[in-house]
C-alpha cells in the first residue's frame, strides 16, 4: 500500500482505532489484520529469510508480534518469540493474540542474545506508539540488546523508543531496518530522529477510512512531486520573460559576492523570467563573471535600492547580507516596499534583532539557528519539537514559514504545515540555503501562491540535491544542487 499523503498524531490514531471498533470492528480483527501485512511486508523485504526472532511487550504492539508470530509458523518459517515482559500480564486483545499464539503450539523464550544472533531478521513488538518520557531501564537494555545483535530488524508501528509525535528518542532507540505502520502514519516517523531509525517505511490502513471530520484534520502532509506540477504548469508557446516574473534579489556585503549570485543562479534555474542582484559595488565583478545572465545592481546605500524596488514582483533579501549598518539599511528599505518577500539568512537575524514585524506577504527561511533567534529561544529547543517551533514562527511573524531541516517543514497560518522527506546530508554545506532562497524567490514569481511557491520550491531543491549526490554525498557543494534545479522544475 503506497504511503498516504496525511501524516497523524498518535492521539489521533488511537481515535481512528476506536472509532473503527465503535463502528462494529473487533479490535481483534484490527490486531489480525496487523498481523498479516506485517508478514506481508517482512516477506516482500526479506524473501529468502526463514529464520526470524520477534520480541513482544506487554501492550498491544506486543500482541502483534504474537499474531504475526502465529501467522508466520503457519507459513513455514522458524520462529522464535522473546517475551519481554511477562505475557501473563496481558490483557483484551493483547491477551487473546498471546493465547492463540500458544494454542497454535507456539512458546515463548526469555532474552537471549544468541537466538538474536541465529535469526535472518529481528522483529521489534516491544512499546509502539504509547511510549512515553525517559524509558524504563530494563527497556532500554533490550533494545542496546537488538541494536548490537548485527542483524536486519524489523519494526510494528514504530521502533521502540521513539516518540510517535515528536519523532525525538526517549533514550534508547530501535535502529530498524524497515517498519510497517498502521492505520495512520505517525508524524514521529518523518520528524526528528524517525527517519533515521524508521528505515524503509511501509504502511498499511487496515481497512480503516479517515472521516472528514475535524478531529481527524493532518498534522502534517507530505509535500509530493505533485505540488510542483501545480505550482509550475507547463508554459504557452507565445511565452516571454516577462511572464514570469521579475525578480531582485538583495544580498552580498562587501566582500561576499557567493552568497547573492548561488541565490540569483538557482532562481533564473527554477524558471524566474528576469532576475536582479542588488549588491555592495565591489561584487559586481564576480557575480557578472561567474553568472553573466544576473543584472547587477551597485548599491552603496538604500537610495539606490528604490528604482529596483518598484519595478520588483518578488524581492528576496539576505544572502551573505551581513549585519552591518548598510545591511540594516536594505533590510528597511525593502520592507517598506510591500513587495512579496522571501527572508533568509542575515535579514533574519536583523528581524529578529528587533523582534519584528509580523506581516502577511513575506516567506521566511530559517535554518534551526536562525528560528531560535527568532523565537528568542536556543537551537536545542527548535530542534526538540519542530512542530511547535514552526507554529511559533508563524503566530509571531505570519506569512509562510520554512523551517528548514532534515523534514524540511513549510507552511502559512490556515494551512496543514509540509514536511519533505527529500534531500541528504550531502547538503549540509555551504551555499545550500541560498540556492533554496533564490529558489523559493523564483517559483513565487511565477506562482501566486506563497504556500504552495514555498512547498514547490522546497521539493525541487531537495530533488536537485538527490540528484547531485548520486555521485556521493561527502563533497556536494551548492553549486551542484543549483545545476540540478532545471531539470526538476520539468518534470
Amino acid at each position: 500500500m503506497a504511503l498516504p499523503t496525511a501524516l497523524y498524531s498518535a492521539a489521533q490514531v488511537r481515535q481512528l482505532d476506536a472509532l473503527a471498533i465503535a463502528r462494529g470492528t473487533a479490535g481483534y480483527t484490527l490486531m489480525k489484520r496487523a498481523g498479516e501485512a506485517a508478514l506481508r511486508h517482512l516477506r516482500a523485504r526479506w524473501p529468502t529469510s526463514h529464520r526470524i526472532a520477534i520480541l513482544c511487550g506487554g501492550g498491544n504492539n506486543g500482541g502483534d508480534g504474537y499474531v504475526l508470530a502465529r501467522f508466520a509458523q503457519a507459513a513455514g518459517l522458524s520462529v522464535s518469540v522473546i517475551a519481554v515482559t511477562d505475557p501473563r500480564g496481558l490483557k483484551g486483545d493483547a491477551a487473546r493474540a498471546f493465547q492463540d499464539f500458544r494454542a497454535s503450539g507456539g512458546s515463548t523464550h526469555p532474552l537471549d542474545t544468541q537466538v538474536l544472533r541465529d535469526a535472518q531478521v529481528v522483529v521489534d513488538a516491544i512499546l509502539g506508539t504509547g511510549a512515553r518520557g525517559a524509558l524504563r531501564p530494563d527497556a532500554a537494555a533490550v533494545i542496546r540488546v537488538i541494536n548490537t545483535a548485527g542483524r536486519p530488524v524489523f519494526a510494528l508501528d514504530i521502533p521502540s523508543g521513539l516518540d510517535s509525535d515528536s519523532g525525538q528518542g526517549l533514550g534508547e532507540v530501535v535502529s530498524a531496518d524497515a517498519t510497517v505502520t498502521f492505520v495512520g502514519l505517525k508524524t514521529g516517523l518523518l520528524l526528528g530522529e524517525g527517519p533515521e531509525k524508521t528505515g524503509l517505511l511501509y504502511f498499511d490502513d487496515l481497512g480503516i477510512s479517515v472521516p472528514d471530520e475535524a478531529a481527524f484534520t493532518p498534522v502534517l502532509e507530505r509535500i509530493t512531486d505533485a505540488c510542483v506540477h501545480q505550482a509550475l504548469p507547463r508554459r504557452p508557446r507565445q511565452s516571454h520573460k516577462g511572464d514570469f516574473g521579475r525578480v531582485l534579489i538583495v544580498g552580498g556585503g562587501a566582500g561576499m559576492p557567493g552568497a547573492a549570485r548561488l541565490a540569483g543562479e538557482a532562481c533564473l534555474r527554477v524558471g524566474a523570467g528576469l532576475v536582479t542582484v542588488a549588491t555592495a559595488p565591489q561584487n559586481v565583478a564576480a557575480i557578472v563573471a561567474g553568472r553573466p545572465e544576473l543584472i547587477c545592481l551597485p548599491v552603496q546605500d538604500a537610495a539606490d535600492l528604490v528604482p529596483a524596488l518598484e519595478h520588483a514582483d518578488v524581492v528576496a533579501i539576505g544572502p551573505g547580507l551581513g549585519r552591518t549598518p548598510w545591511a540594516q539599511s536594505l533590510v528597511d528599505a525593502v520592507l517598506a516596499s510591500n513587495r512579496p518577500l522571501v527572508v533568509d539568512a542575515d535579514a533574519l537575524n536583523l528581524v529578529a534583532a528587533r523582534g519584528g514585524p509580523r506581516r502577511g506577504n513575506w516567506i521566511l527561511t530559517p535554518h534551526p539557528g536562525e528560528a531560535a533567534r527568532l523565537l528568542g529561544t536556543d537551537t536545542a529547543t527548535v530542534q526538540q519539537d519542530r512542530r511547535a517551533a514552526h507554529a511559533g514562527l508563524l503566530a509571531r511573524y505570519g506569512g509562510t514559514v520554512v523551517l528548514k531541516g532534515a523534514g524540511t517543514l513549510v507552511g502559512g497560518e490556515g494551512e496543514v504545515p509540509g514536511i519533505c522527506e527529500r534531500g541528504n546530508p550531502g547538503m549540509a554545506s555551504a551555499g545550500m540555503g541560498d540556492v533554496l532562497t533564490g529558489a523559493v524567490a523564483g517559483v513565487l514569481a511565477q506562482c501566486d501562491h506563497p504556500g504552495l511557491a514555498a512547498r514547490a520550491a522546497v521539493m525541487v531543491h531537495a530533488m536537485a540535491g538527490d540528484i547531485a549526490a548520486r555521485a556521493g554525498e561527502r563533497g556536494l557543494v551548492a553549486s551542484d544542487v543549483a545545476r540540478e534545479l532545471q531539470a526538476c522544475v520539468n518534470l
